[in-house]
């Protein structure tokens, strides 16, 4: 089957839209010589979806100083590297159960070196896992670990979902939430940490990205907005949940969680194409957190 056959109209609404700008961040990477990560399957994703014919996919395309496919899309791509390092330590700890919440098109279950015995859960909307997974059957892709889809809405009862499909609260679990929270109301925020905190035993691990405020004029009128919206019709801005945004490390400080939070520009030491500070950054307010469940009292 030709992935070109594989449209699905869910993945053209605006959400949809903005796992196939990472899927296209990350099918440039991939192309590089000294990537920071290599997805093989991101190409097709974006080959896949015909609004998105016109988008680059090799570095060969991309002006390193567009503020869209080359700032931008090399910030998924660091992301895209250091939550990968993140999800492949927890399996050295003893953690056998990862679980991808918003997976969109992640395809992590199968370009990942997984330990046996690994149970990875990808959870999103039906629509984005049905063109998921035409492609990659398109491709005979199989995955490197147990892989179990989980068709639910992440602002609903998606912890029952998840238990039905096999997770086991009882042991500890390695949770992602890549470009998700960025999109949810702070009380569905809420909702979905304390629902993680419910169902990871000690030693769990948990990484999400998060937007600390909302930003300045200045940084929401800038080239990096005004590009995504006017060039590939993705406006970032009205899909970012409005109001203030809850304080979820310190919340997960008081559920007995030990917490690192970073900015993206503190990685530069380690990888060195990693995007650098600018005025008006629109990256400036991004921060990954690192989560790891302590032992209860």
């Amino acid at each position: 089957m030709s992935t070109q056959a594989a449209h699905s109209p869910g993945v053209t609404t605006a959400i949809g839209r903005t796992a196939l700008l990472t899927a296209a961040a990350r099918a440039i990477e991939t192309h590089r010589p000294d990537a920071l990560a290599r997805d093989p399957y991101a190409e097709h994703f974006v080959q896949a979806e015909p609004g998105c014919a016109d988008w680059p996919a090799h570095p060969a395309r991309v002006d390193p100083d567009d503020p869209l496919w080359g700032r931008l899309a090399g910030y998924f791509a660091l992301r895209t590297r250091i939550l990968d390092e993140h999800l492949l330590a927890a399996p050295r700890s003893g953690i056998r159960q990862v679980v991808l919440l918003g997976a969109g098109l992640d395809s992590r279950a199968h370009r990942l070196e997984w330990p046996a015995g690994t149970t990875v859960w990808e959870l999103d909307r039906p629509e984005v896992l049905a063109f998921k997974q035409r492609v990659l059957d398109g491709l005979g892709a199989e995955p490197a670990a147990r892989r179990r889809t989980v068709a639910t809405d992440l602002r609903e009862d998606w912890p029952a979902a998840l238990s039905a499909a096999g997770h086991d609260r009882a042991q500890p679990t390695a949770w992602l939430a890549e470009g998700l929270l960025l999109y949810l109301p702070g009380a569905a925020e809420q909702r979905l940490i304390a629902a993680v905190d419910t169902l990871s035993a000690p030693g769990s691990t948990l990484a999400y990205e998060v937007k600390l405020a909302i930003e300045s004029t200045a940084v929401r009128s800038g080239t990096t907005y005004r590009a995504a919206r006017e060039r590939i019709g993705i406006d970032l801005l009205t899909l970012f949940a409005p109001g203030p945004r809850p304080d979820t490390a310190t919340d997960l400080e008081q559920r007995r969680w030990h917490v690192t939070v970073t900015t993206p520009f503190d990685h530069l030491p380690d990888h060195p194409r990693a995007p650098r500070p600018v005025h008006d950054d629109p990256l400036a307010a991004n921060r990954w957190t690192f989560a790891t469940k302590r032992p209860s009292r």
